[in-house]
């Protein structure tokens, strides 16, 4: 977590852990077991991790000069289930470029 790349790795998992649950468990449960306050609880968590993954994207995209591609992959990372962490791993193969 000293670096930036690590800042970014913690955020983006935990992002992408948060929508998961947000789908894959809150909104189960909302809808089909009437249980709205999963929603309450993992969505407010999402919005607040959801600007953290932001902000520690713009942090890395300015350090590392990225070109608009990769800053509109990461944005769409944060929008899909799974995409912060394959969003990760192809930043990984390519040395954070």
């Amino acid at each position: 977590m000293n670096t930036i790349t690590g800042r970014f790795r913690i955020a983006g998992i935990w992002e992408g852990v948060s929508l998961l649950l947000l789908i894959c468990i809150a909104m189960p449960l909302k809808y089909f077991a009437d249980i709205s306050s999963a929603v309450a609880v993992l969505g407010m968590i999402h919005g607040i991790l959801f600007p953290l993954y932001l902000i520690a994207l713009a942090h890395l995209g300015l350090v590392k000069r990225w070109k608009a591609s990769n800053w509109i992959m990461g944005v769409a990372a944060g929008l899909l289930p799974f995409g912060t962490f394959i969003f990760e791993s192809y930043l990984r193969k390519r040395e954070w470029q």
